[in-house]
């Protein structure tokens, strides 16, 4: 029978519940800076990056804190690692809300030495986390958790996990341009960008601002990171299928679904980073683009449907023991 891989929260991590508490609070403050302050930054409102930020990390902490909980062995250094995750991830924050009230922007910022300097520490704060987040999922491979769908659907949300935050590194180094300026000896005050082809700041799509004229790799990097809910979403939501569906009661059947779920998702990540390196707009998709979206969707279909067939119509009734 089907069991959701869910444990009270009391037992879940405490730091990052405190941090998820902190991103709660600031998802609040950036939504009373939206509603209160009209400045804007490279043609967007000043208080978006830091909702955005918050709202990401608000569901990241609290699928770390659950995974967590379900490890089958306790390790210490696991619970000092996701502290220190909790830690860097709030003070990340902490920077860009700072650099907001200061009307600067937090990310590729390099005006002036105070503002590289916190820019840079953002960076190599985001790198140990990586870091350390990796080492984390490595820990949790190798438990064997009771539901294999859900384990499986854990395995890949941090394998992918860890892909999408590694694609933040894309944004790091300079653009063509702003690499001649800084080959020529002189002040390049902006150093990345997050645009492809087109400069940062041009038309966004609403609320995530995802570029609409050009490429932009914050679209990768923000599917990639989570991955880590939507791979066990799947596993939940096949599992509760399961109760109506006979071909879907078999636990073997809905890891196969898992799998194939994981690999549609990285085709998805590959998909997406690839038009955003080509320049192209997630709202603009050309002719290759698509062809390769629908080998994608038709690829996904027929395994599903394979998938599907194969499976018993019911599990086996358990055979009664009798003692004579």
């Amino acid at each position: 029978m089907f069991r959701p891989a869910l444990l009270p929260i009391r037992h879940w991590h405490r730091p990052l519940l405190i941090a998820t508490a902190l991103m709660a609070l600031a998802t609040v403050v950036s939504l009373a800076g939206l509603a209160l302050d009209d400045r804007m930054l490279r043609g967007e409102p000043i208080w978006g990056k830091p909702l955005k930020f918050s709202v990401s990390l608000l569901v990241y902490l609290p699928t770390w804190a659950w995974m967590l909980s379900l490890q089958q062995k306790r390790r210490r250094w696991t619970w000092w690692t996701a502290t220190a995750i909790a830690v860097l991830t709030t003070l990340e924050v902490v920077i860009i809300v700072f650099q907001v009230v200061r009307g600067q922007g937090s990310h590729f910022n390099n005006g002036t030495p105070f503002d590289a300097f916190l820019f840079q520490t953002m960076g190599a704060m985001i790198t140990v986390a990586w870091l350390l987040n990796m080492a984390q999922g490595i820990a949790l491979l190798k438990d064997r958790l009771p539901d294999r769908p859900m384990a499986w659907a854990i395995r890949g949300g941090i394998v992918l996990g860890s892909v999408g935050i590694g694609l933040a590194f894309l944004m790091t180094g300079p653009t063509a341009d702003q690499l001649q300026v800084l080959q020529q000896g002189l002040h390049q005050p902006t150093v990345g960008a997050h645009s492809v082809g087109v400069p940062d700041g041009g038309p966004g799509m609403p609320l995530t601002g995802w570029s609409l004229t050009g490429g932009d790799l914050r679209i990768p990097h923000f599917i990639g990171i989570h991955a880590m809910q939507a791979l066990p979403l799947l596993a939940l939501g096949l599992g509760i299928a399961a109760r109506r569906r006979p071909r879907l009661a078999d636990p073997l059947t809905r890891s196969r679904l898992v799998w194939l779920g994981t690999g549609t998702y990285a085709g998805i990540i590959a998909l997406v980073t690839w038009q955003a390196l080509r320049g192209q707009s997630i709202a603009a998709p050309d002719a290759l683009t698509l062809a390769a979206l629908g080998v994608l969707v038709a690829g996904t279909a027929v395994l599903a449907g394979v998938i599907l067939r194969r499976a018993p119509a019911a599990l086996p009734e358990p055979e009664l023991i009798t003692t004579r």
